[in-house]
């Protein structure tokens, strides 16, 4: 809160207090987070994998999204964690991570085109042996082609 004096020789002062509330530095932070958050939002998936194209309508996404990436070495990742994980240990750290479960649970698994097929049957079947039947996969979004 600002005050100011006023006063022209006399000895009697007047305190008038301003009563504006300064919006400009809660502006300022503002518009630096949202340049920041602009500039990492891109980098929010560290995994690189080379998506096949998709032709599918796209679909609504739940609210709680899971991914599982394969990479064309067959390294296997949960989430965007960055760190590699075993297949044997898929369900335990899936289970893990979903926390409470509903019936509406929808795992999305990114592959890289050159993934070996059988890499990506291990995950399907483990996947179906923890219980998880609804799985959707990601591919690069294609327009004008059907």
């Amino acid at each position: 809160m600002a005050a100011k004096l006023s006063g022209g020789g006399s000895s009697k002062f007047t305190i008038e207090q301003n009563h504006e509330i300064n919006v400009t530095p809660f502006v300022d932070v503002m518009l630096v987070l949202l340049i920041i958050f602009m500039v990492v939002a891109p980098l929010a998936v560290p995994i690189k994998i080379d998506l096949p194209d998709a032709h599918a309508k796209e679909a609504p996404t739940p609210p709680k999204t899971i991914y599982i990436s394969i990479k064309k070495d067959d390294t296997i990742y949960l989430g965007n964690t960055g760190k590699p994980i075993d297949i044997d240990e898929l369900g335990k750290d899936l289970n893990d991570q979903v926390g409470v479960r509903t019936q509406n649970e929808r795992i999305f698994i990114r592959a890289d085109k050159g993934t070996r097929y059988g890499t990506f049957m291990q995950v399907m079947n483990k996947l179906q042996d923890n219980g998880y039947y609804s799985v959707a996969l990601v591919g690069n979004e294609v327009q004008g082609r059907r």
